[in-house]
């Protein structure tokens, strides 16, 4: 710092301490030897109005002079958003000043600032600051709240400030010079440059990276970067400068919906680059309470109470939270998750030196009051850090696994070698073995077919006796059926399986040219697209082998099915229903049920036509 800043921080310290507790008003005198002095609210002369109702013209009376005191020990955490605090600053004006002074408030988000200037005519014009107001209507167009000092002539003039806010304010005042304040301005807005400036370099670089690999990861990053920007923004009162100038409401709520939209970046971000839902499943849940519980904080804030958005040890949880997955993500062996733990590292101190300054916590210094912003860009870069670990060390894993790649196919390539060299050798010996047998084979080969001729001679005789045997099987397989005499197990040897029962059915419905679509009538058919199936070659009508039987559309299987319709033929031997059901494992409802559409079938059957073929048809 200048010898003068010292200089000024050690009168400040020394008046601030004569002045505790005393209500004699403290003056400030313009000298250009001095170009600035910040003046806390602990050093000022204030009275906080629990009422909210007392005028100027009564806190600026004689007899009210007294109610102004300095109270040292007052904090930002003091600060009760309910109530209207009057401040008085006297100022010893010097007209030999080469300079032009003004009064200036660093807090760009107190909502309210009447400012009492005291005119030559010993009245008063009255200015009105604060966030609340467009931004247009600020006499110099800075982040900052300021008040031309009308230093014409000589004399104390006594200033009053009547702020209200809904959110803790930072009342801290600074008179400065004109000359101090364009220095300090250009400086401060130099570094936002820098600062924001940064943000947007990596921005822009992520989403390049973005559209070369297309991980989502990237896009995250984007989102979470640009929303720390606009925070910040909102925070040193630049956005609403530059991005809101004419929504005093809209930037009433901004900073606390941008904070809200770090968190969701944040948090998205960590699942994707820690790959948080396959390392652990509790933690992973644990990122999604860490969210819920800031979406409703957020909620409320936004409904019920604008307080919550600022900085507080509540804002640290999900960051807290983030900063402990990634260390115990990294404590498995996962070596990409150290430069992000480092990053969240930073964040979180920043959080809590920040929560700690705003409830007054600690003492208000430059570097303190910018930790956030310091965390913020530290986080950054190291999160770039750690996108650029990550992608240095998959690469390095790639050619790892490349390197066992090619040291497994050389070894490939010697096994297949030795392998080709002993199949040579097995080869030569197997031919000469084969050209043996090769010879053996001709002569077994012209033995062959000599017999071969024998055997033709044989199949054309079988082939005949097994035409013989077809016919002799049907006339026998009709005539048990009409015998009525066989048992269960004699009609199981006639009809063992389903496959048995449909191709009797088959054989019965469609041997010798039988086939007749249901649909058209045509005679042609071809084998369907399932077994024991005909499909009509005019129309595609599709015909199963039980269509058109009582078999048709049953639900248990369809052998049980053939012996429940014998018995009903098979009058000689009646079988009572609960012995049917035992024997077939059937219940006894079922054989009921089709023992019945078998006689309802027979009843308008003549006696003569009582027979298994006219049965077994529906029709």
């Amino acid at each position: 710092m200048s010898r003068r800043f010292n200089l000024c921080l050690v009168l400040l310290l020394f008046l601030s301490k004569l002045s505790t507790g005393q209500t004699k008003d403290a003056i400030i005198q313009i000298d250009d030897r001095l170009d600035e002095r910040i003046l806390p609210i602990s050093s000022l002369l204030f009275f906080e109005d629990t009422t909210n109702a007392l005028k100027f013209e009564e806190i600026s009376s004689l007899d009210f002079k007294g109610n102004f005191k300095i109270d040292s020990t007052f904090t930002n955490a003091d600060f009760r958003e309910k109530n209207t605090y009057w401040i008085k600053l006297n100022i010893e004006k010097n007209p030999n000043s080469q300079k032009v002074w003004l009064i200036e408030f660093f807090d760009q988000t107190i909502d309210e600032i009447i400012a009492f200037a005291p005119q030559k005519d010993s009245t008063y014009k009255i200015y009105h600051l604060g966030d609340a107001k467009p931004f247009k209507e600020r006499s110099l167009q800075h982040k900052n709240f300021e008040l031309i000092i009308d230093n014409d002539l000589t004399g104390v003039d006594t200033y009053y400030f009547k702020v209200r806010s809904s959110q803790k304010a930072d009342i801290r005042l600074t008179v400065r010079s004109l000359n101090r304040f364009v220095y300090y301005a250009l400086n401060e807005y130099f570094i936002y440059g820098i600062f924001y400036g940064m943000i947007l370099i990596l921005a822009l670089y992520n989403l390049l990276v973005y559209f070369a690999i297309r991980e989502v990861k990237y896009l995250y990053y984007i989102f979470y970067l640009l929303s720390v920007g606009i925070y910040a923004m909102c925070v040193d009162g630049i956005a609403y400068q530059y991005l809101w100038p004419n929504s005093p409401k809209w930037n009433q709520i901004a900073y606390g919906i941008f904070s809200f939209m770090i968190v969701i970046w944040a948090v998205l971000f960590s699942f994707r680059f820690l790959n948080v839902k396959f390392k652990s499943k509790k933690l992973y849940y644990l990122l999604w309470g860490a969210l819920a519980f800031k979406t409703v904080y957020f909620l409320i804030g936004l409904t019920l109470n604008q307080r919550m958005f600022e900085v507080s040890p509540i804002d640290t949880i999900p960051f807290f939270i983030i900063f402990y997955v990634g260390i115990h993500i990294l404590s498995t062996g996962y070596k990409i998750a150290r430069f992000f733990v480092i990053a969240y590292g930073f964040l979180f101190i920043g959080f809590i030196i920040k929560a700690l300054l705003n409830l007054g916590l600690v003492p208000f210094s430059t570097i303190l009051y910018y930790s956030l912003h310091i965390a913020f860009l530290l986080e950054m870069l190291f999160l770039a850090f750690a996108l650029g670990d990550r992608i240095r060390i998959l690469k390095q894993n790639r050619d790892k696994a490349w390197k066992r790649i090619l040291k497994e196919h050389e070894i490939n390539v010697q096994l297949k070698e030795k392998v080709n060299r002993e199949l040579e050798e097995k080869v030569s010996q197997r031919t000469k073995a084969l050209e043996e047998k090769s010879k053996e084979l001709i002569a077994s080969n012209q033995r062959l077919i000599e017999l071969d001729g024998e055997i033709q001679r044989m199949n054309a005789l079988l082939d005949k006796d097994n035409y013989k045997l077809k016919s002799n099987f049907k006339e026998s397989l009709q005539a048990r059926l009409t015998n009525k005499s066989l048992s269960f197990d004699e009609f199981k040897n006639i009809f063992p399986d389903k496959l048995a029962c449909l191709r009797y059915l088959e054989e019965f419905k469609w041997s010798e040219g039988n086939f007749r679509c249901k649909n058209c009538n045509n005679r042609k058919g071809s084998n369907g697209p399932k077994l024991f199936s005909k499909r009509c070659t005019k129309c595609g009508y599709i015909e199963s082998a039980t269509s058109g039987t009582i078999f048709h559309g049953i639900k248990f299987p369809l052998e049980k099915a053939f012996y429940l319709a014998y018995t009903v033929i098979a009058e000689t031997d009646k079988q009572t229903l609960d012995s049917l059901s035992e024997m077939l494992n059937l219940r006894r409802n079922t054989v009921w049920n089709f023992k019945k559409k078998i006689e309802e079938k027979i009843t308008g059957l003549s006696k003569e036509k009582h027979q298994w073929k006219n049965i077994i048809l529906d029709e």
